[in-house]
This record gives structure tokens, sequence and C-alpha cells, in this order.
């Protein structure tokens, strides 16, 4: 599994995301085209795991500078707690937060890509493409760039 933050999360927590995506699937291929594509839409605005800690360390960070500047320097230990956060997310895939915003169903960009795919593929959108070859590159790719 080459995705750090599933690796890194709780069996069941990837188990309760794949369920989801995959009764997602379900309900929506039974739905027209319309549906489907207000889906995707949804999907390609959904906010994933590593931009909510992004804005979620970033708010906390500041609000440390920020208290430090106008009550105490003690404040400061706030920002570098954080970045202390953020560089163990960058290196091994998980920070403390990181099992909350899963809990509260935060998924990657791979899990969201999941769902979006299989729904561009329920739309139809590959039916076009064969098989492989310099022709149908222009294809392959208009495919998975449709919204």
């Amino acid at each position: 599994m080459k995705d750090r933050v599933r690796r890194n999360s709780a069996t069941e927590q990837n188990m309760n995301i794949d369920n989801e995506i995959r009764e997602k699937i379900t309900q929506y291929a039974s739905l027209d085209k319309v549906a489907i594509t207000n889906r995707i839409k949804q999907l390609d605005e959904e906010w994933d795991i590593e931009r909510v800690l992004e804005v979620n360390m970033s708010s906390i960070a500041l609000t440390g500078v920020a208290l430090s500047a106008f009550h105490h320097r003690r404040w400061l230990v706030l920002p570098a707690i954080v970045l202390g956060f953020f560089a163990q997310h960058a290196i091994q895939g998980w920070c403390p937060p990181l099992p909350l915003f899963r809990r509260l169903g935060y998924r990657t960009r791979a899990e969201i890509d999941k769902e979006k795919y299989a729904l561009k593929v329920l739309r139809g959108d590959f039916n076009e493409v064969g098989g492989a070859g310099e022709k149908n590159s222009e294809a392959v790719f208009a495919a998975v760039t449709r919204n």
C-alpha cells in the first residue's frame, strides 16, 4: 500500500471509508448521467485529508504567533509543536490530529479519486477508449479529464 495516510490509519477507519465509497458507487449506479456528473463535481470540491491538516495546523500556528505578539512569548511553543507535527506527517505520513480527522471522514486524494473514476466508468466516460496506442492517447486523456 503506497498511501502513507492509509497505512498509518486504523484498519477500521480505512474499511469504513472503503465501504462508504462502495455504497456511493452502488447508489449512483442506478442514477442518470446528470446525477453522476453532479456527484463528480462534489468530489472535485471535497477537501482531502492533506488540505484539512494544512489549514488546521496553519491556523493553530498563526494563532500561536499572534498570541505571542500580543500577550506573551510563551505562546511560540504552539507553532513549534505544530511545525513538529507537520514534519512528522511529511516524514511518516502520521501526526497526532490524523486519527481524529480520519474518524470525521476526511479522505485521501486517492480515496476521493477512486470514487470519482468509478463514477466516470459508470457514466461511460471510458467507453470510447480502446486498446493501447498513440491513436488512443487523446481519447484516454479526454476521458480522465472530463468533468
